[in-house]
């Protein structure tokens, strides 16, 4: 167990940054995140990606919150 940390510290004190301190990480962190985002605008499976079901689901539920208040 010792030795895995031990070569985890040696793996982090050999990345860039050592200005940033304990943020050294924190561009890596936001570049993964970009391109996360990247990924769920432009991968599509078949017709469909992301941001068509999230648009869909809410329009669905935008309708059936109308219905509600229409029927009441």
């Amino acid at each position: 167990m010792l030795s895995y940390k031990l070569k985890l510290w040696r793996l982090y004190n050999k990345l860039p940054g050592k200005a940033l301190g304990e943020y050294r990480l924190l561009p890596l962190f936001f570049m993964l995140g970009a391109a996360l985002e990247y990924s769920m605008v432009n991968l599509h499976v078949g017709e469909v990606n992301f941001y068509k079901v999230y648009k869909r689901r809410k329009i669905e539920e935008l309708v059936e919150q109308r219905l509600k208040l229409e029927q009441a």
